[in-house]
């Protein structure tokens, strides 16, 4: 089995070096591949000398654009397992086992780390809890399943799934509307304690005010996928065919 480690990076010169350490160390098996999504700083010299592949965005297109980057990468060259872990250190490599035994014990396409499924001592700021919890009440009533950490951006993916998200991922908000696609396309999903690492920086990047902006977007965002048709990617296709069902 082929695994690979996608990390998303913008200007993260201070911490990507060290998130790839820590994955080889963890988990020696999984290939990394440290996405510089446009960077100003030295973002992929400090990830190469690390030991990761580096794929260079020319500008930034935000974490959905490298993402998909990312899971292109895994489905070109034949992974079967890809694993999102963010380049500021908010995510713990010694989770991947975690993920990797869900997905394997439920047999599952898209595995999560959630910070909310059991008492771990995190606690979010006020504007981002209230819309984690919106966002989980929502999307849980829509999926038909408890989801408790709907922008959690830990995840495990399998063959299919990478292959879905190679062909088309989210790129405005693609934590939630991820799983809202992983649902329209019959895919199988389920949430996995973990306990987060605290941010290097010791601060969210996102003050209240944005996280109230942020949380009326993605709301809009589901609202519109509950409408919108998604391709379905059929094995061995290099462009989707529409799907018959919505979200």
């Amino acid at each position: 089995m082929k695994a690979l480690a996608i990390v998303p990076a913008y200007n993260e010169e201070r911490n990507v070096g060290s998130v790839v350490d820590a994955i080889r160390a963890q988990e020696p098996g999984f290939d990394v591949v440290v996405v510089d999504d446009g960077s100003t700083d030295a973002t992929a010299g400090e990830a190469r000398a690390a030991g990761a592949h580096v794929l260079v965005h020319p500008f930034n297109l935000g974490i959905g654009g490298a993402m998909q980057s990312g899971y292109r990468h895994a489905y070109e060259y034949g992974y079967d397992r890809a694993v999102q872990v963010d380049a500021d250190g908010q995510h713990d490599p010694a989770e991947i086992a975690a993920l990797m035994s869900a997905m394997e014990e439920h047999r599952v396409d898209m595995a999560w780390g959630s910070r909310f499924l059991a008492q771990n001592g995190y606690r979010a700021p006020f504007a981002r809890r209230f819309g984690i919890r919106l966002f989980s009440i929502v999307l849980s009533a829509i999926c038909r399943q408890r989801i408790t950490d709907p922008t959690s951006g830990f995840r495990l993916c399998n063959r299919r799934a990478i292959e879905l998200f190679a062909h088309d991922y989210p790129h405005d908000y693609p934590e939630v509307e991820g799983i809202l696609m992983i649902h329209a396309h019959s895919l199988e999903a389920r949430e996995v304690p973990v306990a987060p690492l605290v941010h290097p920086d010791g601060r969210s990047s996102i003050t209240s005010g944005e996280s109230i902006y942020y949380m009326v977007k993605v709301l809009l965002a589901i609202l519109v996928g509950l409408f919108r048709r998604r391709p379905v990617v059929e094995p061995g296709l290099e462009a989707p065919v529409v799907a018959e069902r919505g979200i």
